[in-house]
């Protein structure tokens, strides 16, 4: 019973598109985080003037430590928008599938 439930699986559709489109916006946050990581870093390795620049004329802190911020911040919401896409998109899809098969 087990492999008739898997052969419906794999022969839908949907199942298809699923996967596609899970995978496509996966790639495309990785793409887009790594993006933004090697910039911050390649401006490190090329520019560090850039953000070692204080803030203010008497400031200790400088561009970097904002923008470093930055990126983590970037990191914590593109997780938040793959969660809110994964909870609401694919977990529809995921049901469709579930009941087209079951």
């Amino acid at each position: 019973m087990q492999d008739s439930v898997v052969d419906k699986l794999r022969n839908n559709p949907k199942y298809h598109e699923l996967v596609r489109k899970r995978a496509r916006f996966g790639w495309a946050c990785a793409i887009l985080m790594l993006s933004v990581y090697y910039a911050f870093i390649m401006t490190i390795a090329f520019a560090p003037q850039v953000l070692g620049q204080p803030l203010s004329a008497n400031g200790v802190m400088t561009v970097g430590i904002p923008v470093g911020f930055g990126v983590i911040i970037f990191a914590f919401m593109l997780t938040g928008v793959y969660v809110y896409r994964a909870n609401t998109v694919f977990d529809r899809m995921n049901e469709e599938l579930k009941r087209e098969v079951l």
